[in-house]
Protein backbone atom coordinates (compact mmCIF):
# COMPACT_ATOMS: atom_id res chain seq x y z
CA UNK A 1 0.00 0.00 0.00
CA UNK A 2 1.35 3.41 -0.90
CA UNK A 3 2.47 5.61 1.99
CA UNK A 4 2.63 9.40 1.74
CA UNK A 5 3.70 12.17 4.09
CA UNK A 6 1.36 15.06 3.32
CA UNK A 7 3.59 17.44 5.25
CA UNK A 8 5.58 17.90 8.43
CA UNK A 9 4.26 20.11 11.26
CA UNK A 10 5.90 23.28 9.96
CA UNK A 11 4.24 22.72 6.56
CA UNK A 12 0.76 23.04 8.10
CA UNK A 13 -0.93 20.24 6.13
CA UNK A 14 -4.62 19.53 6.57
CA UNK A 15 -6.74 16.53 5.62
CA UNK A 16 -10.51 16.20 5.43
CA UNK A 17 -11.71 12.76 6.51
CA UNK A 18 -15.26 11.44 6.72
CA UNK A 19 -16.17 11.56 10.44
CA UNK A 20 -18.41 8.50 10.04
CA UNK A 21 -15.58 6.37 8.68
CA UNK A 22 -12.60 7.70 10.62
CA UNK A 23 -12.12 8.26 14.34
CA UNK A 24 -10.58 11.64 15.24
CA UNK A 25 -11.50 13.02 11.79
CA UNK A 26 -11.80 16.54 13.19
CA UNK A 27 -8.18 16.52 14.37
CA UNK A 28 -6.88 16.15 10.82
CA UNK A 29 -8.26 19.48 9.58
CA UNK A 30 -5.98 21.31 12.02
CA UNK A 31 -2.78 22.62 10.46
CA UNK A 32 -0.61 22.44 13.59
CA UNK A 33 0.47 18.82 13.05
CA UNK A 34 2.14 16.89 10.26
CA UNK A 35 0.09 14.23 8.46
CA UNK A 36 0.83 10.91 6.77
CA UNK A 37 -1.46 8.38 5.12
CA UNK A 38 -1.72 4.91 3.65
CA UNK A 39 -3.54 5.00 0.33
CA UNK A 40 -5.68 2.41 -1.42
CA UNK A 41 -3.53 2.17 -4.54
CA UNK A 42 -0.47 3.57 -6.22
CA UNK A 43 -2.51 5.84 -8.48
CA UNK A 44 -4.25 7.56 -5.57
CA UNK A 45 -2.96 11.03 -4.80
CA UNK A 46 -3.72 13.62 -2.19
CA UNK A 47 -2.89 17.16 -3.27
CA UNK A 48 -3.22 20.44 -1.40
CA UNK A 49 -6.03 21.70 -3.61
CA UNK A 50 -8.00 18.43 -3.88
CA UNK A 51 -7.79 16.78 -0.46
CA UNK A 52 -11.57 16.63 -0.03
CA UNK A 53 -12.04 14.91 -3.38
CA UNK A 54 -9.18 12.49 -2.92
CA UNK A 55 -9.70 11.56 0.73
CA UNK A 56 -11.74 8.54 -0.44
CA UNK A 57 -8.39 6.92 -1.25
CA UNK A 58 -7.16 7.22 2.37
CA UNK A 59 -7.15 3.92 4.30
CA UNK A 60 -5.31 5.13 7.43
CA UNK A 61 -3.91 8.42 8.69
CA UNK A 62 -1.67 9.70 11.46
CA UNK A 63 -0.98 13.21 12.75
CA UNK A 64 2.31 14.09 14.47
CA UNK A 65 4.28 16.93 16.04
CA UNK A 66 7.67 17.60 17.60
CA UNK A 67 8.02 17.39 21.35
CA UNK A 68 7.85 20.90 22.84
CA UNK A 69 11.03 20.46 24.87
CA UNK A 70 13.04 17.95 22.81
CA UNK A 71 13.53 18.59 19.09
CA UNK A 72 14.90 15.04 18.67
CA UNK A 73 11.53 13.51 19.65
CA UNK A 74 8.48 13.23 17.42
CA UNK A 75 5.06 12.46 18.95
CA UNK A 76 2.52 10.52 16.92
CA UNK A 77 -1.06 11.63 17.55
CA UNK A 78 -4.48 10.57 16.36
CA UNK A 79 -3.90 7.36 14.45
CA UNK A 80 -7.03 6.33 12.58
CA UNK A 81 -7.97 3.50 10.22
CA UNK A 82 -11.03 3.61 7.99
CA UNK A 83 -13.86 1.71 9.71
CA UNK A 84 -14.35 -0.85 6.93
CA UNK A 85 -10.62 -1.73 6.91
CA UNK A 86 -9.94 -2.17 10.64
CA UNK A 87 -8.37 -5.44 11.68
CA UNK A 88 -6.24 -5.74 8.53
CA UNK A 89 -2.98 -4.54 10.11
CA UNK A 90 -3.07 -1.10 8.49
CA UNK A 91 -2.39 0.72 11.78
CA UNK A 92 0.91 -1.06 12.47
CA UNK A 93 1.99 -0.60 8.82
CA UNK A 94 1.26 3.11 8.97
CA UNK A 95 3.12 3.50 12.26
CA UNK A 96 6.14 1.57 10.97
CA UNK A 97 6.27 3.70 7.81
CA UNK A 98 6.15 7.01 9.68
CA UNK A 99 8.82 5.76 12.10
CA UNK A 100 11.02 4.90 9.13
CA UNK A 101 10.48 8.32 7.54
CA UNK A 102 10.90 10.25 10.81
CA UNK A 103 14.12 8.38 11.63
CA UNK A 104 15.54 9.18 8.20
CA UNK A 105 14.60 12.82 8.85
CA UNK A 106 16.79 12.82 11.97
CA UNK A 107 14.41 12.16 14.85
CA UNK A 108 16.07 9.98 17.49
CA UNK A 109 12.88 8.98 19.31
CA UNK A 110 9.31 8.57 18.19
CA UNK A 111 6.69 8.41 20.94
CA UNK A 112 3.00 7.62 21.02
CA UNK A 113 0.46 7.59 23.84
CA UNK A 114 -2.16 4.85 23.47
CA UNK A 115 -5.54 4.74 25.19
CA UNK A 116 -6.61 1.12 24.64
CA UNK A 117 -5.08 -2.35 24.35
CA UNK A 118 -5.79 -2.62 20.60
CA UNK A 119 -3.73 0.52 19.94
CA UNK A 120 -1.06 -0.81 22.32
CA UNK A 121 -0.77 -4.02 20.28
CA UNK A 122 -0.67 -2.09 16.98
CA UNK A 123 2.18 0.13 18.22
CA UNK A 124 4.01 -2.91 19.56
CA UNK A 125 3.82 -4.56 16.13
CA UNK A 126 5.35 -1.39 14.67
CA UNK A 127 8.37 -1.78 16.97
CA UNK A 128 7.41 0.44 19.90
CA UNK A 129 8.04 -0.50 23.53
CA UNK A 130 6.19 0.48 26.68
CA UNK A 131 8.14 3.07 28.70
CA UNK A 132 6.29 2.56 31.99
CA UNK A 133 5.07 6.16 31.74
CA UNK A 134 1.49 7.40 31.42
CA UNK A 135 0.04 10.71 30.33
CA UNK A 136 -2.23 12.74 32.58
CA UNK A 137 -5.23 11.08 30.95
CA UNK A 138 -3.95 7.54 31.63
CA UNK A 139 -2.62 6.80 28.14
CA UNK A 140 0.38 4.46 28.08
CA UNK A 141 3.48 6.05 26.57
CA UNK A 142 5.36 3.91 24.06
CA UNK A 143 8.64 4.71 22.34
CA UNK A 144 10.62 3.71 19.26
CA UNK A 145 13.30 2.53 19.40
CA UNK A 146 12.31 0.59 22.49
CA UNK A 147 15.83 0.50 23.98
CA UNK A 148 15.16 3.22 26.56
CA UNK A 149 11.93 1.51 27.53
CA UNK A 150 13.89 -1.71 28.09
CA UNK A 151 16.02 -0.04 30.75
CA UNK A 152 13.41 -1.22 33.25
CA UNK A 153 14.05 -4.84 32.24
CA UNK A 154 16.85 -7.14 31.28
CA UNK A 155 17.98 -5.99 27.84
CA UNK A 156 16.36 -9.02 26.23
CA UNK A 157 13.11 -8.93 28.20
CA UNK A 158 10.71 -7.69 25.55
CA UNK A 159 8.20 -10.22 26.92
CA UNK A 160 8.21 -8.55 30.36
CA UNK A 161 7.97 -5.12 28.78
CA UNK A 162 4.99 -6.19 26.65
CA UNK A 163 3.17 -7.72 29.62
CA UNK A 164 3.75 -4.63 31.80
CA UNK A 165 1.56 -2.60 29.47
CA UNK A 166 -1.13 -5.26 29.38
CA UNK A 167 -1.13 -5.39 33.19
CA UNK A 168 -1.81 -1.66 33.24
CA UNK A 169 -4.91 -2.20 31.13
CA UNK A 170 -6.05 -5.26 33.07
CA UNK A 171 -6.57 -3.19 36.21
CA UNK A 172 -8.85 -0.61 34.58
CA UNK A 173 -12.60 -0.49 35.18
CA UNK A 174 -13.31 1.32 31.93
CA UNK A 175 -12.43 -1.49 29.54
CA UNK A 176 -15.22 -2.76 27.35
CA UNK A 177 -15.74 -6.54 27.21
CA UNK A 178 -13.81 -6.93 23.94
CA UNK A 179 -10.80 -5.09 25.43
CA UNK A 180 -10.94 -7.12 28.64
CA UNK A 181 -11.02 -10.39 26.64
CA UNK A 182 -8.19 -9.17 24.42
CA UNK A 183 -5.96 -8.42 27.43
CA UNK A 184 -6.80 -11.71 29.15
CA UNK A 185 -5.97 -13.71 26.02
CA UNK A 186 -2.57 -12.05 25.56
CA UNK A 187 -1.35 -11.45 29.09
CA UNK A 188 0.45 -14.78 29.45
CA UNK A 189 1.41 -15.11 25.79
CA UNK A 190 4.35 -13.98 23.75
CA UNK A 191 4.42 -10.47 22.26
CA UNK A 192 3.32 -10.24 18.64
CA UNK A 193 5.95 -10.21 15.93
CA UNK A 194 7.00 -6.85 14.55
CA UNK A 195 5.80 -6.25 11.03
CA UNK A 196 8.25 -6.56 8.17
CA UNK A 197 8.01 -3.49 5.96
CA UNK A 198 9.44 -5.43 3.04
CA UNK A 199 6.39 -7.68 3.19
CA UNK A 200 3.85 -5.02 4.21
Amino acid sequence: MPFAVLGWPADGPTLSLDHERFSYAGKFVMSSTGKAVLLSDADATITDDKRDDDSEAVLAAVAFNEDRTDADTLWLRYVTVRADRRGEGLGPRLLARIVERATSRGYERIRIAVNNPFAYEAAWKAGFGYTGEQTGIAELVMEHPPASALARHDANDRVGQYRDGLREYRGRDVLIDAEREFVAARLDGEPPESIDLDEA
